[in-house]
C-alpha cells in the first residue's frame, strides 16, 4: 500500500511540475507579446492584462520583475542560438572550416543576429536595457547568450587562424570582440532612423570585420 500511494505522490508531483512549467511558457509568451505592443517599458499591469491573469499569478510562477526578465531572456537566447548555429550550418566556411576566407561565416553570423533586432526591436530593447530591473553580473542572460556566441564563433576562427600560421588560442578573445562589435554596431543601427537596409549593413559589418582577420593574418605571414 505505501508503495502504491508513493508512486500516486510521484505522479502527481510530475503532472503538477509539467503544469508549472507549461504555464511558465504561456506566461512568458504573453510577455513577449505585451513587449511587443507596448514597448520595451511594458509594465506588470500590462503583461497581466495580455495573459488574461493577475500579476500575483505571474509572480507566482516567473517570481519578480527579475524572474519575468530571466524567463524572456531564456526564450530570447534559445531562439537567437537556433538561429545563428542554423546560419552558421548553412555556410561552406563552417563544413569547411580550414578555409582562411572568414567573409560567408561573418556574414551568416551577423545577419542572424540583426534579423532579430529588426524584426523585434522592442524585445531586443528590453532584453539588451532591462528596465526598472538589476541583474547581477553573474547571472547576466546577456553575457551567458554572448559567451555561447562567442565560443561557436572561436572554433571557426582558430581553423582560419591556424591555416595562416598564427596561434589559435587567440581565437576566443577575438571571437568575443567580434561579437562586442556586433552588438554594439547593432545597437546603434537599431535606433538610427534613417538606418540603411540591412543586407547593407551585414555586407559592411562583415566586410570590415572580414578584412580585419585576414589583415591580422597576412601581417604575420609577410613577417615570417
Amino acid at each position: 500500500m505505501t508503495r502504491s500511494r508513493t508512486h500516486r505522490v510521484d505522479g502527481r508531483d510530475a503532472r503538477w511540475t509539467a503544469h508549472r512549467e507549461e504555464r511558465r511558457v504561456q506566461l512568458t509568451e504573453s510577455a513577449l507579446r505585451a513587449i511587443r505592443r507596448h514597448g520595451a517599458g511594458v509594465g506588470m499591469d500590462e503583461i497581466a492584462a495580455e495573459a488574461g491573469t493577475s500579476k500575483t499569478v505571474i509572480y507566482r510562477h516567473l517570481g519578480d520583475r527579475l524572474g519575468l526578465y530571466l524567463a524572456v531572456c531564456a526564450s530570447v537566447d534559445r531562439l537567437i542560438l537556433a538561429d545563428f548555429s542554423a546560419a552558421l550550418d548553412r555556410t561552406d566556411a563552417a563544413r569547411r572550416p580550414s578555409s582562411v576566407d572568414p567573409r560567408s561565416v561573418l556574414i551568416a553570423a551577423i545577419d542572424s543576429y540583426l534579423a532579430l533586432v529588426e524584426n523585434d526591436p522592442e524585445v531586443y530593447r528590453f532584453v539588451t536595457r532591462p528596465p526598472q530591473v538589476q541583474v547581477p553580473r553573474d547571472s547576466d542572460p546577456v553575457i551567458g547568450l554572448s559567451a555561447s556566441i562567442a565560443e561557436r564563433l572561436s572554433d571557426l576562427l582558430a581553423a582560419n587562424l591556424r591555416e595562416g600560421g598564427r596561434d589559435e588560442a587567440l581565437a576566443p578573445i577575438l571571437a568575443a570582440g567580434l561579437v562586442g562589435f556586433v552588438r554594439e554596431s547593432a545597437d546603434s543601427w537599431v535606433t538610427d532612423p534613417q538606418r540603411v537596409p540591412r543586407a547593407e549593413i551585414v555586407e559592411q559589418l562583415a566586410e570590415f570585420a572580414a578584412v580585419g582577420l585576414n589583415g591580422f593574418i597576412e601581417n604575420h605571414q609577410r613577417e615570417s
